[in-house]
């Protein structure tokens, strides 16, 4: 098992992490909103290496069969590893590359509020709002706390669909045409 979860979860990872640093050259063109969809995107992509790495397990080691326990915890697994490279990549980029990151964020969202027609009690609320988010993006430990919570829930989401989705039990063997072979007919 640690070999694929090792194996997927690296793959996983570094897709991610390939995300993260191709999109830091041209996210200042496409904008804070588009670059949101982007990386989600890439991110449910970067995922879906959960499924296939389940499968693997279910063939390779459990000989065609795995429980939904099992199949769960190869999932979850896979999804922490590639969490934390998403986590580590996105400390990086934060700390050496964008340092400005939270300003340029703070400018954004406020002159969204501005350009929606929000009241002045409304445009103080989100600088205060963002002065706060720039305090704990500022701090390495809660910045990587915050990162996690981006990449985690997706991967949770596609371990339970994946883990259900390939559950075999071992007991349940079928003939070829898909009945259950004590049921077939000689």
């Amino acid at each position: 098992m640690k070999k694929i979860v090792l194996t997927f979860g690296l793959i996983s990872g570094a897709l991610m992490e390939a995300m993260m640093f191709g999109i830091l050259s041209f996210v200042d063109k496409i904008g804070f909103d588009r670059a949101v969809i982007v990386g989600y995107t890439t991110i449910v992509l970067a995922f879906m290496l959960v499924f296939f790495g389940i499968r693997s397990y279910r063939e390779n080691v459990g000989n065609g069969h795995v429980s939904f326990g099992r199949a769960f915890a190869v999932g979850i697994l896979i999804t922490v590893i590639a969490s934390v490279f998403y986590v580590a990549a996105w400390e990086i980029i934060y700390f050496k590359y964008m340092p400005d990151f939270a300003d340029k964020y703070a400018s954004h969202e406020i002159e969204k509020e501005k350009a929606a027609g929000a009241t002045q009690q409304a445009i103080d609320a989100k600088v205060k709002e963002m002065k706060e988010l720039k305090a704990n993006l500022d701090n390495p430990f809660i910045n990587a706390a915050f990162t996690f919570t981006e990449p985690f829930p997706v991967g949770l989401i596609i371990t339970l669909i994946s883990a259900a989705i390939l559950r075999k039990k071992a007991g349940a063997a079928t003939s070829d045409h898909g009945q259950p072979a004590q049921l077939q007919q000689t």
